[in-house]
């Protein structure tokens, strides 16, 4: 049998074994992107019918360096209620949609995309869900495929070189892979303080929070000026300390948490984490097997060749990569990030 063949045959298979157990998720899910009405004719141009909010993450998750658009739809009458700055509660009927697109030259990012996929984040009756659409060659709409794609993709980077990339599209049961917390499956990029940027509405720049609040989307909220806010990753604005703990809060905490897939290792990279042995530095790895290139440490302070951080980011082997899944590529500008965080911690 081939190895495709047997990949959706297991998939198929867990599903059939996941609906039995629970509710039918499919029971959400429509055929198309289309069915939902989410976006105006072209649907390539990713323009959202009204009371479809466009947001974006102030660091964004690394895959492949495929852009992305974003955008929260909720149910009638519903608001947002705050929790805290890590937290948001989204009501039943919540939808999260996210498009994964390559322009032809992202040094004209705003025109001849292709548009690979669109995951849908659903928070239903039994828990949140998510559904991958892959869309079609033609670009007029995408189609519900639970077991996932594979798609060859080709652009020209911000240098004018030519890039490729075997690029996957999650099957149904991978979207658990990041999304649990706590053994619960939830949204992880839509935090306050993730949203605490701007964006451009209407034809000017305005704090995303806050054109929440304009829009009344959320109950009750502190003001937005007390909200941490996490930097932005690529920009000089903020520290250098503060954009890679960004980087690597946004690329790898979603596992390495307390409450995380990866918990057992020790290794918490969230945000606010204080503890620099948590963070890797001088923390020697927890089975790591080839992963951790005979080196000792996860960090080495002023030594990233001797640090593992640098070894698995600039790997593409599927044994030895981190992020586990989400890339073939090796971020270089991510990498460039690290290391030199990494440098300067030796002055700490």
């Amino acid at each position: 049998m081939p190895v495709s063949t047997f990949t959706n045959s297991l998939v198929t298979g867990l599903f059939v074994l996941f609906s039995l157990i629970k509710a039918n998720p499919l029971e959400y899910a429509k055929p198309k992107l289309s069915d939902y009405g989410f976006f105006r004719e072209p649907m390539a141009e990713q323009i959202p019918v009204d009371n479809i909010f466009p947001y974006r993450i102030s660091t964004p998750l690394f895959t492949d360096y495929a852009l992305k658009s974003r955008f929260i739809v909720l149910p009638d009458g519903k608001k947002v209620s705050y929790i805290s700055s890590e937290e948001f509660d989204f009501p039943v009927g919540t939808i999260f949609i996210k498009t994964f697109y390559y322009p032809a030259d992202f040094r004209a990012p705003e025109k001849d995309w292709q548009i690979i996929e669109t995951r849908l984040l659903m928070h239903t009756l039994e828990g949140w869900t998510g559904y991958p659409y892959v869309w079609n060659t033609e670009q007029t709409d995408a189609v519900l495929e639970i077991a996932g794609d594979r798609q060859k993709v080709s652009w020209i980077d911000k240098q004018g070189k030519s890039q490729n990339v075997n690029y996957l599209v999650p099957n149904f049961n991978m979207c658990k892979g990041c999304h649990v917390i706590d053994k619960t499956f939830q949204p992880i990029g839509p935090k306050p303080r993730l949203l605490n940027c701007d964006n451009y509405y209407d034809g000017a720049h305005k704090n995303q929070l806050e054109k929440m609040l304009e829009l009344d989307m959320i109950d009750e909220m502190p003001s937005v000026e007390t909200i941490p806010a996490t930097a932005e990753w690529g920009s000089e604005h903020y520290s250098l300390n503060d954009r890679a703990r960004a980087y690597l809060d946004v690329n790898c905490a979603h596992c390495h948490n307390s409450k995380g897939p990866a918990n057992t290792s020790g290794l918490f990279l969230e945000y606010n984490e204080k503890d620099l042995k948590k963070l890797g530095v001088f923390k020697p790895p927890i089975a790591a097997g080839r992963g951790s290139g005979n080196l000792d440490f996860n960090i080495v302070p002023g030594k990233p060749d001797k640090s593992i951080f640098i070894f698995r980011m600039e790997s593409t082997d599927p044994g030895i990569l981190m992020p586990e899944s989400g890339r073939k590529m090796v971020h270089k500008e991510g990498v460039a990030l690290i290391r030199d965080w990494i440098l300067s911690l030796e002055d700490n």
